[in-house]
C-alpha cells in the first residue's frame, strides 16, 4: 500500500468513523482525563501507521504526515457536526459531554463543519499534489490562513467566554493546531508559486501602468478603504463603544456581538489588530510596483477571512445561537450583503494578485537592468 498516493490518506482518514464509534462505546470514555489520553494515543497510532506504510514509497514532503493526520481529524469534526445537528448518533457523544462541550455552540458547530468540508478537501488536494510532485503553494497559503484564524478565535473564546469554567484536559488536543501550522507555513512560504516566469518586458509594461489605467485595482482600493472603516468600526463595537451609532448597529444588525460565548468579540479584536494593518498596506501594494509579498499574504488573509466570516456570519443566523443574539429578520438581507461583500472582496484581491502577478514581481526588473549593463 503506497500511502503517498491520494487514495491511501483518503482511506485512512475514513477510519475516523469506526474509531469514533468504538471509543464512544467504551465505558472509560466518560472520564475527561481518559478522553484526552485516548485522543493522544489515537493521533500517535495514526502517525505510526502512516510512517509504516509510507516506507515502501516515502513522501518527499514531510508535510504529507501533517496533512494526513489533519484529514483524519477533519472527518472527526464532520462527524461531530452531523451528530450534534441530529443527522447521526452514537459516535461522539462522549467527547461532547466530557471532552470539549463548547463545541456545541453555534461557533463550535460551524468551525467543525468548515474543518470537515473545506479543510478536508484542501488536505486531500495537497496530499495529491505531494504524491504527484505538483505545486500547492497557493492552496497551502489559503489553508494556513484559514486554520490559524480558526485557532486565534476559537482558543481565546473558549477561555474567556461563558465556557471558560468548563475547560477539560481534551483542550490540549488543540495544541498541534497551533504549532504544526506554523512549521508548515514556514515550509510553504519557501516554495515558489506555480505561475510561469513572465518576460521582463511584460513585467516592466505592467509596472509602468498608472493606477487609473488599472480599473480593477481602483475597485479593489475602494473595497480596501471600505473594509478598513468596517473593520475598525466592528473592533470598536467589541470594545463596547458607547456611541449611539454603535448601539443601534449592534441591536439592529449584529446582536451576535453581545453573545456571551465571546467568539465574536475575539474575532473583531483579531481583525482590528491583524487584518486592519494588512488592509492598509495592501493599498500601498496596489499603488507601488514590486511588492512581491502581496502574492503570498493576500492568499493567507483570504483564507483567514473566508473561515472567520463563515463562522461569524453563520453563527449570527444559526439555530444554536439564542434568538435574542440572532440577526433580526428585518435587517437579514442588509447584514448578509454587507458580510458577503466584505468576505468576497478579499478573495477577489487574492485572485487578482495570483492571476495577474506581473505588477508585484521584483526580480525580473533587476534582471532587465543587469542585462542592459552586460550589453
Amino acid at each position: 500500500m503506497a500511502l503517498p498516493e491520494p487514495a491511501g490518506p483518503f482511506i485512512l482518514s475514513l477510519t475516523a468513523i469506526p474509531v469514533a464509534y468504538l471509543v464512544n462505546s467504551m465505558s472509560a470514555a466518560s472520564d475527561p482525563l481518559v478522553i484526552a489520553a485516548l485522543g493522544v494515543v489515537v493521533l500517535l497510532a495514526l502517525l505510526i501507521v502512516l510512517y509504516y506504510f509510507a516506507q515502501g514509497n516515502p513522501p518527499r514532503d514531510p508535510l504529507f504526515y501533517v496533512f494526513a493526520v489533519f484529514s483524519f481529524t477533519s472527518v472527526i469534526d464532520l462527524i461531530i457536526w452531523l451528530e450534534e445537528d441530529g443527522y447521526i448518533s452514537g459516535f461522539m457523544e462522549f467527547y461532547m459531554k466530557e471532552g470539549e462541550p463548547y463545541l456545541r455552540t453555534a461557533h463550535g458547530m460551524l468551525i467543525c463543519l468548515w474543518d470537515g468540508t473545506v479543510h478536508y478537501l484542501l488536505y486531500l488536494f495537497m496530499l495529491a499534489a505531494i504524491a504527484r510532485g505538483k505545486n500547492y503553494k497557493a492552496v497551502g497559503l489559503f489553508w494556513l490562513g484559514s486554520l490559524l484564524m480558526s485557532m486565534l478565535v476559537f482558543l481565546p473564546g473558549n477561555v474567556i467566554g461563558k465556557y471558560g469554567t468548563e475547560i477539560r484536559p481534551a483542550f490540549i488536543l488543540n495544541v498541534p493546531y497551533l504549532f504544526l501550522p506554523v512549521w508548515a507555513g514556514v515550509r510553504i512560504f519557501r516554495e515558489r508559486h506555480a505561475f510561469p516566469k513572465f518576460p521582463a518586458e511584460k513585467v516592466v509594461a505592467a509596472q509602468n501602468e498608472g493606477i487609473l489605467q488599472r480599473p480593477l485595482d481602483v475597485a479593489l482600493i475602494l473595497y480596501l478603504l471600505a473594509a478598513i472603516v468596517f473593520t475598525l468600526f466592528r473592533g470598536l463595537l467589541a470594545l463596547d463603544c458607547p456611541a449611539d451609532s454603535c448601539f443601534t448597529y449592534i441591536y439592529q444588525y449584529e446582536p451576535y456581538l453581545r453573545d456571551p460565548s465571546a467568539y465574536s468579540k475575539v474575532y473583531m479584536l483579531v481583525n482590528m489588530f491583524y487584518l486592519l494593518p494588512f488592509l492598509c498596506v495592501s493599498i500601498y501594494g496596489l499603488l507601488v510596483p514590486g511588492c512581491f509579498w502581496m502574492l503570498d499574504w493576500t492568499v493567507v488573509f483570504a483564507g483567514a477571512m473566508a473561515q472567520a466570516q463563515f463562522a461569524h456570519t453563520g453563527s449570527s443566523i444559526y439555530h444554536r445561537t439564542p434568538y435574542t443574539y440572532r440577526v433580526p429578520l428585518e435587517s437579514w438581507w442588509e447584514f448578509m450583503i454587507l458580510n458577503v461583500a466584505y468576505t468576497l472582496g478579499m478573495q477577489l484581491l487574492a485572485y487578482r494578485c495570483l492571476r495577474y502577478p506581473a505588477f508585484f514581481l521584483k526580480g525580473e526588473i533587476e534582471t532587465v537592468e543587469e542585462g542592459k549593463k552586460k550589453k
